[in-house]
């Protein structure tokens, strides 16, 4: 697993938006200018990686930017997702759990304000023996 992969992206500018497609993943995004494309195309790729990273996947080669077709209109831009960065943020990422209470228990924490994500954390926490 690397922390930095840098994979090129064709532009192609189509009617008022940018379409940008990652030859090397098989993926595409837009943005309605030229900033926006970048932006999405950046994010994809991050989003894309962590993904194939997540699953246990292989992370294709990318092909040398200079070595990618393009048509008229088209022009290539290397994209690099900083994975240390998204490795970190998508771990911190909360999650939805369903928790099933008796409606007792529920209604008499509910009367306290007890915040149920915050009990729920420091209860696994201390059961795992996690201290942080």
């Amino acid at each position: 697993m690397k922390d930095k992969y840098t994979f090129p992206a064709v532009f192609e500018r189509e009617e008022n938006q940018y379409c940008v497609n990652f030859p090397d993943l098989g993926c595409a995004t837009f943005g309605d200018n030229l900033d926006e494309a970048m932006y999405m195309a950046k994010d994809l790729l991050e989003g894309y990686l962590w993904g194939l990273e997540d699953e246990g996947e292989e992370i294709p080669a990318a092909t040398n930017p200079e070595d990618v077709k393009v048509t008229k209109g088209q022009f290539v831009v290397p994209i690099t997702a900083h994975m240390v960065d998204i490795r970190n943020e998508m771990m911190n990422k909360s999650v939805n759990k369903n928790v099933t209470l008796p409606r007792w228990l529920n209604k008499i924490a509910e009367e306290n304000k007890i915040n149920f994500s915050q009990v729920l954390q420091s209860a696994i926490k201390e059961r795992l023996n996690i201290r942080n």
